[in-house]
Formats: C-alpha cells, structure tokens, sequence
C-alpha cells in the first residue's frame, strides 16, 4: 500500500479530483455514445391520430412489449422501430386501428336492432355513410384526414316536391389539390348518396379555402370546366415545349410560357343541301283518253213532231274523234341535313413565349463564361416550338423564341457528367437526419478527445519530465546553463510535493530552451561532448 500513499501524496487532492471528473465525464460521455447509437431507428408509425386512436396504439405496443416514443402535445404522432413498421402497420390495420376518430358500418355490429327505435337507426345510418364516405376520401394521396356532413331531407307521406340532399366536406391536405381531384371527391360523394348531385357538394380545407361552392349550381360548374380546360391546355404544352427545348440547351436554362385563349361561344348550326344531278325516279304514272262524238240522228226537234213529218229523212250526219294521253313521273333528289353544334371552350389563339440561355464555356479562369447563341440556332428552336404546338397563322397565333443571359449562372456540376453524384446530391429526410447525427456525434467526440484527453496526457507526461531530466541529460542542460565550465555537480531532489511541483513548473518551462542549448553545445564542441559521454560510461 507504500507506493499507491506515496503516488496519492504526491499527485495530491486537486489533481486527483480532476482525474475523477474527467474520468465520470468521458464515462458518462462514451456511454450516451453507446447507447444512442445502440438504440433502434425509430420511424413514423402513424401521424395526427386522435386520443382514442393514440391510447389504443399505445396500449397495443405496451402489450407487445415494443420500444416506442410519441410526440405532439397529446402524442398525435407515435413512433416505432423503423424495421417493425410494415408489420406493425398491417396488424394494426386488421385490428382496425387507427379508427381515424370515425366510424363506419361496424357501428350496427355493436347495437342491438331489435331494440332500437327507428330514429335510432337512421341517425346510425347517417354516421355510418358519413365515416365511410371520410375513409374513403382520406385514401385521395394528398388528403390527410376528412370530414363528411350529409343533409338528407326526411322523407314525408303525400310529399310531392322534396328537397334535394347536399352535403360538406372539410379535408386536411398536405399540399394542393388539382381540380380534378376536387372534382373526384364531390363525384364520389353524390355517386354513395341518393339523390344527392355533384354541384350540391361543398368543399372546404382546414385553412378556411373553399374548394367547391355547393351553392351555385351547375353553371359555375361549366365555368370551372372551361378554366381548366385552359389551364390543362397551357400546362400540357408548357411541358411539351420545355422537354423538347431542354433537350438542345440543358435541363433548366430555358422558361417557357403559353397563353391560350378559348372561345367560350357555343354555336349550333343547321344547314340542309339538295343535289339534282343525282336523280331517281320514285314513280310513274300513264293515262290515255278516246272519245267518239256522232250527227243528229236519232235527235228530236221540232220538224220531227209536225204532222205529216218524215221520219225517215235524210240528213247528213257530222262525227267528231279525240285521244289524249298523259304520263307522270315523279323523281327523288338527294337531300342532306347537317346539324353542327360546336361546345365553348375552342382554341381561339395561343400565344408562345419561350426564353432560352446562352452558351456557358470554362473561361480561362475556369470560371464558366457566357456566349449568346446564333441566330441559325435560334431559328431552328423556334420552328421546332411551332411544330410541338400546331402553330397555325391564320388563327392568329404568336411564337416567339428570345436568347437571353439568365441572372444565375449554372453551377459546376452541370458541367459533369450527371452519374452516381447526382443521387448523394438527392438523399432523403431519413439520411440527412442520419448524417446530420453522426456528424454532431462525432464532433462532441472530437471535442471529448482535444479539450480533455489530451490535456490529460500532457500533464502526465509533464509529471514525468523532472525524473527524466534528473539523468544525464539534465546534467548536459545545467552544464550548458553554466557555460559547461567546471565541474557539474548535481543535486538531489528532496522528496517534498511543493519542491516536486515547483521543479515540474521550471523544467516545464526551461525544457524548449534546454533542449536548444545541448544541440548547440554539441555542435560547437563535438569532442568534448565525446570526452563527457566516455567518462559517463566509465563511471557507470
């Protein structure tokens, strides 16, 4: 027990305490290092559940015994070890968890329907369409959670006009929602309602935007119709134009604008054309007439019924024949009616504004330097707009292709070729967490090492620098210090830990400046360093 009192009396009570604090601290440190990296990635499991759906959650993960962490002010978002997600996501479904704070049909699993009063069961059968109608619109990609509110008007005896049904929705999204999506939702809700019809339907998000007025009827309809339609146009050749521009001068360094104008008119038109080169005969019809007409034989008159009269005079007789014919023949001509209706939304004009950069060269700094592109080149980009788009000049339509410098300049990697760097360039949300941690780890590790270890050796290699000056070297140093005239005598150390730590401070300081003074004396007297190493190794 000697040697470990006289180390303890010599390092003494404060550098002893300042051992045991680095130690507990690079301790304490190693092992949050230890079990932080140990411990398993965690990984969403479900996100914005309600309290009944977390506490279920919760109670079910406490059963199995699985490690997890919740987060939100009432744990609206729960997390699990990344590797179980798959499979606890699909026990968890067929558990029907999380319920997303709604119901469905099961409701009628649970109630007894004997019991129940009619009332009952229509007010159920309300909640029911409503949460299936929500689990349905909450499985649309960018809605997060929906609600559904279904006025469906009681149906009364000896009614004969009822009120149409309508209904609200209030969705969550995480992002925007196109049109059409807005449009599939309010279809889907008046195709699982009777009665119910797409323009009843009111839209709402959770900022307070109206998505679609139920109010207005079918014509506001119409008008949205058309805007997209227009958007839908001007988008559709946007896209064309940039694919096929960004393919001659890069992947970024051309803007492309389209404006398309639309003829909201709806015209109707009839027109009916005869034709009478094209004859057919449908019927004919013939008649022939003769008559015969005779003289005055056999006539009465006056002379005849005189007395005395001849009956058997003669007198001439005059006849008269006719024949008439007569032929009908009625034809068929060809006839053709055209009913045209021509719908709004026509392309009236379509207006092309596409903006494109220049030549980016390594300049002779190396630095890329800007060169405007030719006018050939420009002309060839043009025609090649006006085909992707059906440029027709008659309509009225407007290309124009302009080279300009671009105020950013494209960075050095466009100037490389795009390989597996343009994928570390692109990392997800989980590995930029990862790095991000590792890199934090790593440099309080760093700081561990530089601002407590090493402090620490040094004032142990400190210590131990008296005990080795004490032996020819440090003789060497006091001969130089005395200008190596004399005899050296050396002195013996008292064994006091004041002396001890005073001499470490001196030679501490005087090492550097000792160290220098020996090479020089053994440069400029080589023989008699010789003459002082040999009588060294004879004493000894």
């Amino acid at each position: 027990m000697k040697p470990i009192l006289d180390l303890v009396t010599k390092l003494g009570p404060a550098r002893i305490a300042a051992m045991a604090a680095v130690t507990l601290t690079l301790v304490g440190f190693f092992a949050f290092v230890i079990l932080r990296v140990s411990r398993p990635d965690m990984g969403v499991l479900f996100s914005d559940l309600s309290m009944q759906d977390s506490s279920a959650v919760i109670r079910e993960l406490d059963a199995r015994g699985i490690a997890y962490e919740t987060k939100g002010d009432m744990g609206q978002t729960v997390l699990a070890p990344r590797a179980d997600l798959a499979k606890l996501r699909m026990d968890f479904a067929g558990k029907g968890l999380p319920a997303q704070g709604g119901v469905g049909y099961e409701i009628f699993d649970k109630g007894d329907a004997f019991s129940s009063t009619s009332f009952v069961q229509n007010v159920n059968h309300l909640r029911a369409m409503e949460g299936e109608l929500a689990r349905s619109i909450r499985a649309i990609g960018r809605v997060q959670a929906a609600r559904v509110h279904l006025v469906i008007p009681e149906r009364r005896l000896f009614e004969r006009d009822r009120e149409a049904p309508s209904a609200a929705i209030v969705v969550k999204l995480m992002g925007d929602l196109d049109a059409s999506q807005v449009r599939a939702i309010r279809h889907l809700a008046a195709s699982a309602v009777e009665g119910l019809k797409p323009e009843r339907v009111s839209i709402v998000d959770e900022r307070g935007r109206l998505l679609a007025d139920g109010a207005r009827g079918a014509e506001a309809d119409g008008a949205g119709a058309l805007e997209e339609r227009q958007s839908g146009i001007e988008r559709r050749m946007r896209s064309q134009i940039e694919e096929i521009v960004a393919g001659i001068v890069g992947q970024g360094r051309a803007r492309v604008q389209v404006t398309a104008e639309l003829d909201l008119n709806r015209v109707e038109s009839r027109s009916e054309s005869f034709d009478p080169e094209s004859r057919v005969v449908r019927s004919t019809q013939t008649r022939s007439e003769n008559s015969l007409t005779g003289g005055a034989e056999g006539q009465v008159s006056v002379g005849n019924e005189l007395p005395g009269a001849t009956q058997n005079q003669a007198q001439p007789q005059q006849k008269d024949s006719s024949q008439k014919n007569e032929e009908v023949t009625n034809y068929e001509i060809s006839r053709v009616t055209k009913v045209e209706t021509l719908e709004g939304g026509r392309l009236k004009r379509l207006s092309v504004a596409v903006l494109v950069d220049g030549i980016y060269a390594p300049g002779a700094d190396g630095k890329p330097a800007y060169q405007p592109r030719s006018d050939a080149e420009i002309a060839r980009i043009t025609a090649l707009v006006r085909t992707a788009v059906g440029y027709d000049k008659v309509r009225g339509d407007q290309v124009e292709v302009v080279n300009l410098r671009f105020a950013e300049t494209p960075t050095a990697p466009e100037f490389a070729e795009a390989g597996l760097i343009q994928s570390f360039l692109s990392p997800t949300k989980e590995d930029v967490m990862r790095v991000v941690e590792l890199a934090v780890l790593s440099l309080l590790t760093l700081v561990v090492l530089m601002a407590v270890v090493r402090p620490l050796l040094r004032r142990v290699l400190e210590s131990d620098a008296p005990a080795v000056l004490a032996g020819p070297v440090g003789a060497l140093a006091l001969a130089g210090a005395t200008g190596g005239e004399g005899p050296v005598e050396i002195a013996v150390r008292e064994n006091s830990t004041n002396r001890f730590l005073e001499s470490a401070k001196i030679n501490g300081q005087i090492q550097a400046e000792t160290v220098e003074r020996v090479v020089d004396m053994v440069r400029a007297s080589p023989t008699e360093t010789v003459e002082v190493l040999r009588n060294w190794i004879h004493d000894s």
